[in-house]
């Protein structure tokens, strides 16, 4: 497994828009307790966000230390994939240096609404001095937001974020404007021209709707020869092969898929070869082990990465700050990039790749 490593990403830092793994994958959580240059940097934070070049500007006032006592509650949309472990060991390392204890759940898997509102009220039954949340379905959890607004617990919302006013800020990778970028990409490499298809991991989270709507909006505005299928929609494995698969043999004229996020884009993987058809662009998002391997063994062109442990400390960081009374940003971006067999293994890209 490559375990990620705290870095800074080298070189110029470049430009960034604003949520997640939006991973499938299951886990429990315990009791609480290149062209890679034209996209953003996704660095991960050394010994500080702030000493980072890639750490946002906006809201940047000074962090103050806690006394020890207070928590800090993250609820996220999973637990025992790797994504989300990186997004626990940012949140605990900014927890360790900023004197504050950190409380990190999630459900089994990112179908678990049930599950993670659960999780969520006893967050807030715990009275914690802030909460970070990822929802896996804002509309679900409305009754619990608005108690914790009564509470007047602030809120920090992290990854696919929350689709509320209540957040003070939400630390997120731009989905959209990553997806556009994975669309770029796309069409550079089916030269401009044929039919890409669509498998979306949801269609009720930010992230989900975001990581279509910019593929989708970008190679309109921008490739007008490329038709793009309607999404269809596949958060496990084994159904966004299927899927993959189907609409392969469904069109002829295919030349490429996309794949949302770890699930889709590794079910895409999956669906192209058991299709039979050759010379199919597969375009991924996030990382896991068989997207790496796809990657280097070229069945798969590339994907986006994100920067996890850089989420997870920001989400704290801006815990704390909201705590403090500080105003913070609409949106704090934890960054993206691309990356292909090209670059897989360059230091700033390898530290936010997992397996």
């Amino acid at each position: 497994m490559r375990i990620l490593r705290s870095t800074i990403a080298a070189s110029a830092v470049l430009m960034l828009g604003l949520t997640a793994c939006s991973t499938s994958t299951s886990g429990t959580s315990p009791a609480p307790t290149t062209d890679a240059a034209t996209s953003a940097a996704a660095s991960t934070p050394a010994e500080s966000p702030a000493a980072s070049e890639s750490a946002p500007a906006e809201g940047s006032g000074e962090v103050p230390k806690g006394d020890g006592t207070q928590t800090i509650y993250l609820v996220s949309k999973g637990f025992q994939h790797r994504f989300w472990q990186a997004v626990k060991e940012g949140a605990e390392q900014a927890g360790k240096e900023y004197n504050y204890k950190i409380q990190f759940v999630g459900p089994d898997d990112e179908t678990k609404v049930t599950q993670q509102l659960d999780q969520l009220k006893t967050a807030l039954d715990s009275k914690p001095a802030a909460i970070g949340f990822a929802a896996l379905d804002t509309g679900a959890a409305a009754d619990v937001l608005s108690q914790i607004e009564a509470a007047n617990i602030p809120m920090i919302a992290f990854d696919s974020g929350v689709d509320s006013d209540l957040p003070l800020t939400t630390v997120q990778t731009d989905n959209y404007a990553a997806a556009e970028e994975a669309a770029k990409h796309m069409a550079e490499l089916v030269g401009n021209k044929g039919t890409v298809g669509l498998v979306c991991h949801d269609q009720t989270s930010q992230t989900g709707k975001q990581r279509c709507e910019g593929f989708q909006d970008w190679m309109k505005d921008n490739a007008p020869d490329v038709k793009v299928l309607d999404p269809q929609y596949a958060g496990e494995v084994g159904l966004a092969a299927n899927t993959a698969k189907a609409m392969i043999q469904a069109n002829p004229d295919i030349v490429g898929v996309y794949g949302s996020n770890e699930a889709a884009a590794t079910g895409a993987v999956q669906g192209a070869i058991e299709s039979g058809k050759e010379g199919i662009t597969v375009v991924g998002f996030d990382s896991g082990k068989t997207q790496l391997d796809a990657i280097r063994n070229a069945q798969m062109a590339g994907a986006i990465t994100q920067a996890p442990v850089k989420m997870g400390y920001e989400t704290v960081v801006s815990a704390i700050k909201a705590i403090d009374g500080q105003e913070l940003p609409k949106v704090t971006d934890s960054g993206f990039a691309w990356y292909d067999k090209n670059n897989i293994d360059d230091p700033e890209i390898a530290a936010n790749l997992y397996e």
